[in-house]
């Protein structure tokens, strides 16, 4: 089962990413968790993407696409794999769709996590994480990319049928829960 968990930044995608690999046991591709062990790693990806996520922006299309495309080659995605974080724009969408079928796979769920903008902020500032992009101020610049960057993804993907839209207030086994009964 080839999975895409989509939403803003703090809708717990990540979370919910995690549940979804225990209960199905597909593994979890989240493009952050990448990113965050270059930057911590200090490989010469990690120092430009460090530099990129600090002003509030994405991360160049081709870069994600290429990281993407060499990770879901390996074995261990054979059975499916659950994408967090990607395709954030219409152009990695339009790739992934490709590799797709370059592959002869298919999409089986997009599934995507609705949360209020301020519930959004409270969560973000709240977690901890020590992102040198969680002020209130950098995280509305992060949600407004998101509006104008990541959202027409969800559009991309309407189109051809695949959005399931869930609610992600609530308790980490509600909203699990939903998820579960959408995949089923």
């Amino acid at each position: 089962m080839n999975i895409i968990l989509f939403g803003p930044p703090g809708a717990g995608k990540g979370t919910q990413a995690k549940l979804l690999q225990d209960e199905f046991n597909i593994p979890h591709l989240s493009t952050g968790d990448i990113f965050r062990a270059a930057i911590k790693n200090k490989t010469p990806l990690g120092v430009k993407v460090k530099s990129i996520l600090d002003s509030g922006e994405l991360v160049p299309d081709q870069t994600v696409v290429d990281l993407v495309a060499d990770e879901l080659s390996k074995d261990k995605y054979q059975e499916g794999y659950i994408l967090d974080g990607f395709p954030r724009t219409v152009v990695q969408a339009e790739a992934f769709d490709a590799f797709l079928e370059n592959n002869n796979d298919e999409l089986d769920a997009f599934i995507l996590l609705s949360v209020p903008e301020e519930e959004l902020i409270k969560r973000i500032l709240s977690r901890g994480e020590g992102r040198s992009d969680d002020t209130e101020e950098k995280v509305k610049t992060r949600l407004q990319v998101y509006r104008e960057e990541t959202r027409p993804v969800m559009k991309h993907y309407k189109k051809q049928g695949k959005v399931q839209e869930i609610d992600g207030i609530g308790t980490i086994d509600e909203i699990f829960g939903r998820i579960k009964n959408a995949l089923s």
